[in-house]
Parts: structure tokens; sequence; C-alpha cells
């Protein structure tokens, strides 16, 4: 008789993809991650997987709850394996308003136990954090340790995240008094998710984003600026070239 518990649940999703790996499949995505990529080659999002699969883990693991669920991911992202890590987040994603700031802990463990691209933070963001932090269920106060921690895809999450936030209403300058710790942040990852963020609140309240830009223009990475000024044209770009040395 199979325990139906965490660890239970993070072996069979590990043996499924084992089973059924597919050494092509895994090589088609991998030029698209710079910190390197290791797949089972089961990235197709109409394959099983991650449809008829993931409906049968949800249901016969149910007992589990968020928090098992969580547990589950920590374990799962352990591997390194892409899909793995991308089936703990799309278990997670399903219980929906469940996830509060309680759920915090369990998501912090993630990154510890190796989230270690961009595609699992974004993806993390945009279909759990985010939706968590837009609808209050999740404050931006709950994340400002994020912007300190060790692991860089943990930092990224913090901007990135936010993003949900521009699709209600919000004070620009409170964000960007937020993400400010963020913008000497060494780690490329981090620089374009914080590019990323600020070029979408650019294209919402233009005046506080720009006055925020040229206050660090001469200081911050220019990767930076790079994809927050990517919607700007010549002559606003112009405005943002650095014109001393980073100190």
């Amino acid at each position: 008789m199979v325990v139906l518990n965490p660890a239970a649940l993070a072996v069979e999703i590990r043996e499924y993809c084992g089973a059924h790996a597919d050494a092509a499949g895994a090589a088609k995505y991998a030029r698209y991650f710079k910190e390197g990529y290791d797949a089972w080659g089961l990235a197709d999002g109409k394959h099983e997987f991650w449809n008829a699969k993931r409906e049968e883990w949800l249901k016969r693991y149910a007992k589990l709850g968020l928090k098992g669920f969580l547990r589950a991911g920590e374990l799962l992202f352990r591997s390194g394996k892409h899909e793995e890590g991308g089936m703990a987040i799309r278990l997670v994603k399903s219980f929906g308003a469940e996830v509060d700031a309680a759920a915090l802990p369990g998501l912090e463990r993630w990154f510890a136990a190796g989230i270690g691209n961009w595609a699992h933070v974004d993806a993390l963001c945009a279909e759990v954090l985010g939706p968590a932090l837009g609808a209050g269920r999740v404050r931006l106060k709950e994340l400002a340790g994020w912007r300190e921690s060790k692991f860089r895809f943990q930092r990224r999450a913090a901007p990135v995240a936010m993003l949900n936030l521009l699709k209600g209403k919000f004070k620009a300058r409170e964000l960007l008094q937020f993400v400010r710790p963020l913008m000497m942040d060494e780690e490329r990852v981090v620089q374009q998710g914080m590019g990323w963020f600020l070029r979408e609140l650019w294209k919402k309240d233009r005046a506080p984003v720009e006055a925020f830009l040229l206050e660090w223009k001469d200081r911050a990475p220019r990767l930076i600026f790079q994809y927050a000024t990517e919607k700007m044209d010549a002559e606003e770009k112009a405005r943002f070239r650095r014109t001393g040395k980073r100190g």
C-alpha cells in the first residue's frame, strides 16, 4: 500500500518523468537558459503530464492540502529537473485563493531547495505569488525580506511578482521605494527583473519612474536601464545615459 504523503507524490512525479523522458525535447529549449537547463523533455504544454496527470495527482493526493503540496514542491525542486519544478508550481496554483501569507515560508523553501532559472520564477510570480499579492492575500511588506535573500532568483521574484499590482490601483512612488534596495544588485537575473518591472510601471505612470531612473542613472547597472527604457524613443532614452562613472 502506497502512503500518500508529499514524499510519495514527489517520487511518483519523478518516476513518471523518467519513464517518459525525451532527450530531443530536453535539448529543444536549452538555448533559452544561460544558467543551465536540466530537463526530462516534457516541456510541451499539451503533454498529458501537465493536464491529465496533474489532475490525477491533485485528486488522489487532495488530503495533503496546500501545506503538503508545498512540501512536495520543495522535494521536487531539489532534483533540478525543469518539469518537476514546473509541476510543483502548477499544483500549488490549483489552490487559488488558499495561497496567502501563510504559504510564504513554504515557497521560500523552494528557492533554498533549488529554483534555478528565470522561467520557474516568472511562472511562480505570474500564477501563484502575483495573484496573491494583487488580491491582498500577501502584502508587499511581507516580501520585504526577499529583497535581501542570498538566493538571486528569490530576489528577482520580488519585482516580478509586483507586476500583478499594476493591474489595479497603486501608488507608483510606494512601489519604487520598495524596489530601491534592488537597484544595485549585481546579478543579471535580478537586473532583468528590475528593468522589466520599471518598464511596465513606466507605461502606467511615467513621471515618477523617470525621476527614479534619473536618480540612479550614474550608479545602477546599465542592464536595468536597457530593459526599463526599451519602449522609449531614442530621445527619451538619451536622458538616461550615464554621464559619470559608476561609484
